[in-house]
């Protein structure tokens, strides 16, 4: 994969102008990738200095390179890479490099472009707010005396700054969408070119390649021709001219005598898979410098005022803290330490390891150890069975006959009552010589045994609901913890993108399917009207909406099994000769299908 696609000559004439053409190419490759490297980290547009050092570079690095392409949707032609020689290897490391090119491009446009439509959907202060105080400190103060300037005109600073930000939001949205068009349009094309051509350089690469790098440099050509003028871009920025020497796009034709032969030499071959490289790389910073003026600003812009108060305060509490500190002589660093410290052990004793020593004890030993509480069970059962002798003693005086020992107490009580009942009829003459008092006292027994059995599970209740009370000490503790943990939980997850694995991800995926879905409705829409050069571009985003769901997928379907499946409908969907019936057909089965792409709740 690292290796270049044209560092094969012909060997066998000049041997040691190859070695040493491979020696030359291997420090150039780890030149250009160091280079790469540091003008994406490094990208400015002022000072012509960078703009030299870009022009020597592109002069001495070598055009055809190799950059280790990431997982997205592969060519038509790898299909069948067993078979693949090392000549139609070249020529499909280049296929990969230009598909990448464009895709990456894409990508980025596309991000910009969702980027500005929601400024665009904003209200006149977020417009105002984005036009001040997220473009930057430049733009901060030149916004701030715009409008202290137009304070004592008769329009209003406010409305200025309103359009002012309309008008740049829609100037970046027509530049954005146009770019997007001829990117679709060349990605449509090169792929569209490739599955036409891909079994014809598998099959006799000597044969094909004369067809594919012309063709391929033609479409170079055309794309020069849509966006390669940037006047009406930049009205008069310099910082264009700067990196480039000009402002307009010039890429290179392969010779005419090269187009009219039906075979091609080794060096007639690599000087056309040169000069695609060359090209592509020109494109490369061709579009770089176009998406520098109109992309999305990057984070540390939106966001270097909050990012500067963080500054600032931290540097306030910086000289704040050495001023506390035993550096400067001040004790109070560490008393606030050790307060701290106290603290949290207080903490941690009464709301963490006291609770859980409590439910431990109530747990293991409440029913098993109990300690003398208000009632005991044995005082219950002895007042039990003192009332049990007193009636079943009540009853034989009564009945004159002998009870059995295991009478329910339910039935001798109805004896009693009923002699109860009976000696109350004369209350004074049989409280002395009846049964009323003694039956008196039997009721007094079953009493007391009622008391002290409600007493006994009032006592039973209150040792359990010690555990409640335990449990409820610990909540402070349990709800911090659930709160760091759901903090873990959501950095670990990271939701932020479709290759996530949260729902936020998942989410992301089905909307990436339904995507396609539409894209592929408004191809035929297009097609059906005899709108060509509009269902060319449309069919590219197809392919890009492909390509992300491919990256996006590709990790969740290979844990669950079902890669394979979904690769071979993701191709599928890319073909360009396929009707769309099919297309739709294929759309709806992945989303009903696949986990990594169902919504969670519908997960098994």
């Amino acid at each position: 994969m690292a290796s270049s696609p044209a560092d094969e000559g012909p060997a066998t004439s000049v041997p040691c102008t190859t070695a040493a053409t491979d020696s030359m190419s291997v420090v150039a490759r780890y030149f250009s990738r160091f280079w790469r490297i540091l003008r994406g980290r490094l990208r400015f547009h002022g000072p012509p200095l960078f703009g030299q050092i870009s022009r020597v570079h592109r002069r001495v690095s070598p055009a055809h390179r190799h950059r280790r392409r990431k997982h997205g949707l592969p060519i038509p032609m790898r299909s069948n890479a067993a078979r693949i020689t090392a000549r139609a290897s070249r020529a499909s490391f280049m296929l990969e490099d230009i598909m990448e090119c464009l895709l990456c491009n894409l990508h980025e446009v596309q991000k910009s472009l969702h980027f500005w439509h929601s400024q665009a959907e904003g209200t006149n202060a977020q417009k105002i707010y984005f036009i001040i105080f997220e473009r930057g400190p430049r733009a901060f103060i030149d916004g701030t005396y715009e409008m202290l300037c137009r304070l004592g005109t008769n329009g209003s600073p406010f409305q200025h700054l309103s359009h002012a930000a309309s008008n740049t939001i829609c100037h970046n949205i027509a530049i954005l969408t146009s770019l997007r068009h001829c990117l679709a349009n060349s990605l449509a094309q090169v792929y569209s070119e490739v599955d036409k051509c891909g079994e014809m350089l598998i099959e006799d690469a000597d044969k094909s390649l004369p067809l594919v790098l012309p063709a391929i440099n033609s479409l170079f050509l055309k794309l020069e021709a849509s966006i390669g003028h940037a006047d009406y871009i930049y009205k008069g920025d310099k910082s264009f001219m700067y990196q480039t020497g000009s402002s307009v796009l010039h890429l290179e034709k392969i010779p005419e005598e090269h187009l009219t032969k039906s075979q091609w030499t080794d060096i007639e071959i690599r000087d056309a898979t040169d000069l695609i490289y060359q090209n592509l790389q020109r494109l490369e910073l061709y579009l770089s410098l176009i998406l520098s003026t109109c992309q999305k600003p990057k984070r540390l812009t939106l966001y270097w005022l909050p990012y500067t108060c963080g500054v600032v305060g931290l540097t306030l509490f910086t000289a704040w803290f050495l001023q506390h500190s035993s550096l400067m002589g001040s004790p109070d660093i560490d008393n606030w330490i050790h307060e701290a410290k106290e603290s949290a052990a207080g903490f941690l004793k009464d709301h963490v390891e006291q609770p859980l020593i409590s439910i431990r004890d109530e747990l293991f030993e409440t029913f098993r150890k109990r300690q003398k509480g208000v009632m005991e069970m044995e005082e219950v059962q002895l007042t039990a069975d003192s009332l049990h002798r007193m009636l079943l003693a009540f009853c034989e005086q009564t009945k004159n006959q002998k009870l059995p020992e295991n009478i329910p107490d339910q039935e001798m009580l109805e004896i009693v009552m009923a002699r109860y009942e009976k000696e109350v009829m004369h209350p004074l003459q049989n409280l002395l010589s009846g049964e009323l008092a003694r039956a008196m006292l039997i009721q007094i027994q079953k009493l007391k045994l009622d008391l002290e059995t409600a007493m006994l599970e009032l006592d039973q209740i209150l040792r359990a609901n010690e555990i409640n009370f335990a449990v409820l000490a610990a909540l402070p503790a349990f709800f911090l913890s659930l709160v760091l943990l759901m903090l873990v939980r959501a950095w670990v997850m990271r939701d932020k993108s479709a290759e996530g694995r949260g729902r936020v991800a998942r989410r992301q995926r089905r909307l990436l399917v339904v995507e396609v879905e539409r894209r592929l409705v408004q191809f035929q829409t297009c097609m059906d009207q005899g709108k060509e050069e509009d269902a060319r571009c449309i069919y590219g985003m197809v392919l890009y909406s492909l390509d992300r769901l491919y990256r996006a997928a590709e990790r969740h379907a290979k844990e669950t099994g079902e890669w394979m499946s979904l690769q071979q409908d993701i191709l599928y969907l890319a073909k360009p000769d396929l009707e769309t019936i099919y297309k739709l057909t294929v759309t709806s089965r992945m989303g009903q299908m696949y986990d990594c792409l169902l919504p969670s709740s519908k997960r098994q």
